[in-house]
């Protein structure tokens, strides 16, 4: 069974460490909750093994909420293999919020890639790449400033911290 939910956990793995969270995430991530997905159409390619979300897609699993134009999931043999969501990816989970303009989930090699402006918030904090990757077995990420979003360069090649004391939040 595919885990939807692994690319939403790809994200905010990235949140906690870089904004100093120190011990386990709580990130509402529960592979054991059911998965929701709402979208204003799905095409079936019985041929090319894949199936497509399209129009305000919507994917739930427990606290975890993933927005995006499109999410197109490729099963081979019926078994999920890799899924890619395109176009105003919005994550959201009691850790925080990421969003970006493509992600890839692999779910062999258990990692997520997300691209194009990438930025991670955390109540007042902001991280802005252009590239997070997190390999989900073990909880590593790593956002770059380098590399490119839909096939154009970024030119940003740095990566940008904002963090707020929580003292100072609000203000």
């Amino acid at each position: 069974m595919m885990r939807i939910s692994g690319l939403a956990l790809l994200c905010l793995l990235a949140c906690g460490p870089a904004f100093g969270a120190s011990g386990p995430l709580d990130l509402g991530f529960d592979a054991d909750q059911p998965i929701a997905v709402n979208a204003d159409s799905f095409t079936a390619d019985l041929q090319g093994e894949t199936g497509t979300y399209s129009g305000n897609v919507l994917v739930v699993q427990g606290a975890i909420r993933m927005r995006a134009d499109e999410v197109t999931v490729a099963a081979p043999d019926g078994r999920a293999t890799r899924m890619e969501a395109t176009g105003g990816i919005v994550v959201e989970s009691p850790s925080g919020t990421a969003t970006g303009a493509l992600a890839v989930y692999d779910i062999a090699a258990q990692t997520v890639r997300l691209t194009g402006n990438v930025v991670l918030t955390k109540d007042a904090n902001v991280m802005r790449g252009n590239v997070l990757e997190v390999r989900i077995a073990d909880g590593r990420a790593t956002l770059s400033g380098n590399g490119t979003a839909n096939g154009e360069d970024s030119g940003q090649g740095r990566v940008q911290g904002l963090f707020i004391r929580p003292e100072n939040q609000g203000n």
